[in-house]
């Protein structure tokens, strides 16, 4: 896909973007898929575009000839194995991509050498193309022993097409030396030092290529990091560990109400121009700030735990998520011994100079003097999808699901 979108790593009901079925159970019952199979009908259930599998690839080159064959067979004319016709040299866009699963491993060789053997394969019987395959995996290998075995069977790395797998050096090797279906994944520590001392040649890189961030191996928990950070760079793809819910899953799962919840976001034209010089650490000169109001005017039947009561002494903070200089807080009084209809009726204001990467959250609690704040429900969303005038804010639990009827009544408006 181009590399001017902003991809959903995971969504749920198969919403596109990027599948990755990770060993836990609980996040496979999250996805709905079985672990003996998945369904090509679900796949594309919720969402048209096109769903990313990105093999964790540790099998035997034998093996893999059985997932490349298992691949094919399930997924059909689904699975793309060849370059689109008007693509041949560059990435296309998931308009171009839809119904389409695409395979992301190492590949062996370039697009353009596996077309040209490929062609010259049709010209062969089954015997020779048997014999064709096996010499052309012996001859890679033996080129990298020196360096790197390779064990990439080549059945399956010809249905590596746009999202090749590729070890990240540093952005001049990449200027000189990447081609444009190669992907690169850092992790979250390099990543986050890049950002602060090369952001302009970050932000260059992800207009060129498909970069993904991952959290770091320590994270024994699977806790996360804020991905905020990364968006803000242009970074297409950044992994949760989406088994775990807290305030990065609100994010993420807040930022892709875009667009329909297609999985798929547009990125900001300061972050595909060429010519931009957009640093998330500086104030734009020529930034059109958003002056944002909300008034937050009461609450409908607050959700409750186990430990509450009908009589929790409820308040609601509103953040913003966005650049360093558009990050903000802003909290309500407390409103002592009623969830079922509280009342504030305040109003907040906040000045967001990037309004295109700004994610609003409403958290409500129940204040606590010993045993701290209790988390009782949250919403977020992207300030540009947010509507003018009375709206009603729905709250989702902290694993994010639909807490109806509970909800915030508010007055939004904001002006340029």
């Amino acid at each position: 896909m181009e590399t001017k979108w902003f991809w959903s790593k995971i969504q749920d009901e198969f919403r596109g973007g990027k599948i990755n079925l990770e060993k836990t159970q609980k996040l496979l019952e999250k996805l709905d898929i079985q672990c003996n199979a998945i369904h090509v009908k679900h796949i594309f259930k919720t969402s048209d575009y096109p769903v990313v599998l990105s093999l964790e690839n540790h099998c035997s080159p034998s093996q893999q000839e059985v997932m490349a064959d298992n691949l094919q067979t399930t997924f059909g004319e689904s699975l793309l194995a060849d370059t689109l016709d008007d693509f041949p040299d560059k990435l296309p866009s998931p308009e171009a991509l839809k119904f389409k699963v695409l395979v992301k491993n190492k590949k062996i060789g370039t697009l353009k050498e596996t077309r040209e053997r490929k062609g010259l394969d049709k010209h062969e019987d089954s015997q020779d193309k048997d014999t064709e395959a096996k010499r052309a995996i012996g001859v890679t290998l033996f080129k990298k022993k020196k360096t790197r075995k390779l064990k990439i069977a080549l059945a399956l790395s010809d249905l590596v097409i746009y999202t090749k797998a590729e070890k990240f050096r540093n952005f001049q090797h990449s200027r000189l030396y990447q081609q444009f279906n190669e992907n690169n994944s850092i992790g979250e520590t390099q990543a986050r030092k890049l950002s602060k001392l090369k952001v302009q040649e970050f932000i260059f890189h992800t207009r060129k290529f498909i970069t993904r961030i991952y959290p770091r191996a320590i994270r024994a928990d699977s806790s996360n990091f804020n991905p905020q950070e990364f968006w803000n760079i242009g970074c297409q793809m950044v992994a949760l560990n989406f088994q775990t819910p807290g305030l990065p899953m609100d994010l993420q799962n807040g930022k892709f109400l875009d667009n329909g919840g297609s999985g798929y976001i547009l990125k900001p034209q300061f972050l595909r121009d060429a010519k931009s010089n957009f640093n998330p650490n500086k104030v734009m000169r020529d930034s059109n700030p958003i002056t944002l109001t909300i008034r937050l005017i009461s609450g409908i039947q607050l959700p409750l735990n186990n430990a509450s009561s009908n009589k929790a002494d409820t308040s609601v903070i509103i953040e913003v998520f966005g650049v360093p200089n558009d990050q903000a807080k802003q909290q309500t009084r407390v409103i002592k011994k009623n969830a079922f209809s509280p009342r504030w009726n305040e109003t907040f204001t906040f000045i967001i100079h990037v309004p295109e990467l700004a994610l609003i959250r409403f958290v409500v609690e129940n204040q606590g003097l010993i045993a701290g704040n209790e988390f009782l429900g949250q919403y977020t969303i992207p300030l540009l999808c947010m509507n003018k005038g009375y709206r009603r804010v729905p709250l989702f639990s902290r694993m994010g699901e639909s807490l109806e009827p509970a909800s915030l009544f508010v007055y939004v408006w904001y002006v340029k």
